[in-house]
């Protein structure tokens, strides 16, 4: 993606530009970066338009295409949510003249860019128009990164920024922003802001700073009840009620998180490695570390009692008149006494 940037800023803008994918933060920021390099600053007023087709039909944007820019040489013509390059039928009543779309894609305006920006995983290659705008337009796809692809897009971005950053922070602040793109970008500005004196990211700067998910405090819930920590954990849990997060569905999460521990501890055993591990039971290579960590020298007997300890407790919920609240904390105690 950094090269296609690096592209939009030395080449001269192309008529017709096709960006897809599932990816939001990539699509936002190629299109911020096509406003400032393709118009002059003083008209973009003017000249960038946005039009979305699930409110507008195409042969309106298309017009506006075909009209001299106003105080500039240049316009830009953002199309979104053009459903019509998909499969997926769209609620919205516009209707849309594909025939009019295909002429100007082979014959496009000579002073205006029109860039469909289409977050979409997948578009239609069966249909004539997504075939067209492929051959004829410049095209990126705009997908979802993987962990690989993320760490390298942490290192590169602190690289940039004159900043090092330990590689388990990285990990931490990957599984903290869950993979997400935009989560990440957000996540690191605030942690170079904070360590702009050192110019270093740390690992407990990471875990003092970036948030943790509801799956991630349970996580840390697990890992109290695990060390002994009861009245910890006890604290972690009422900090979640206060959240308004309801007693069955933290003992769905609670369940989960020790399902993936006693799988890991068993496949530890058959002498698979992690990432093995992770591609038989299809979790994220880090939580399958996380857990590993924890199971290391934690009894298959005990993780057993638990995991029916667990089951108990789901069906005194549905079928007791017993509070939930009071259930789970019972249960929780249980965790953290048992051995």
């Amino acid at each position: 993606m950094i090269a296609f940037w690096k592209s939009l800023q030395k080449e001269a803008p192309a008529p017709i530009y096709l960006i897809y994918g599932k990816e939001s933060y990539l699509i936002g920021e190629t299109k911020n970066r096509m406003m400032i390099h393709f118009v002059e600053e003083e008209s973009r007023d003017f000249n960038v338009s946005i039009y979305d087709m699930e409110e507008t039909p195409i042969e309106v944007a298309l017009s506006d295409a075909e009209t001299l820019p106003f105080f500039g040489e240049r316009k830009v013509i953002f199309i979104e949510r053009p459903h019509f390059l998909t499969s997926e039928k769209s609620k919205s009543k516009v209707e849309h003249d594909l025939d009019t779309l295909l002429q100007y894609i082979q014959s496009p305006s000579p002073y205006a860019s029109v860039v469909f920006l289409a977050q979409y995983e997948k578009l239609d290659e069966r249909k004539k128009v997504t075939k067209l705008l492929k051959k004829q337009g410049v095209v990126y796809e705009a997908s979802l990164l993987n962990a690989d692809e993320l760490t390298n897009w942490v290192n590169q971005s602190c690289a940039e920024a004159a900043f090092s950053i330990q590689p388990q922070a990285i990990e931490l602040l990957l599984y903290r922003s869950n993979f997400q793109l935009q989560t990440v970008v957000n996540e690191l500005a605030k942690l170079m802001l904070y360590a702009q004196d050192q110019q270093r990211i740390t690992y407990d700067m990471v875990e003092d700073l970036t948030p943790r998910s509801l799956e991630q405090n349970v996580f840390e819930l697990v890992e109290c009840t695990v060390n002994g920590e009861v009245s910890k954990a006890l604290r972690i849990y009422h900090d979640l009620r206060k959240m308004n997060e309801e007693p069955l569905k933290l003992l769905a999460l609670l369940a989960g998180q020790f399902r993936l521990m006693y799988q890991v501890k068993a496949l530890l055993q058959q002498g698979y490695g992690q990432p093995q591990i992770a591609k038989q039971i299809g979790v994220h290579p880090f939580r399958v570390k996380l857990a590993a960590g924890k199971v290391k020298d934690f009894p298959a007997e005990r993780l057993q009692m638990i995991m029916t300890l667990l089951a108990e407790a789901d069906l005194d919920m549905k079928r007791s008149t017993k509070p939930k609240d009071m259930i789970l904390e019972l249960l929780i105690v249980k965790f953290g006494t048992s051995s």
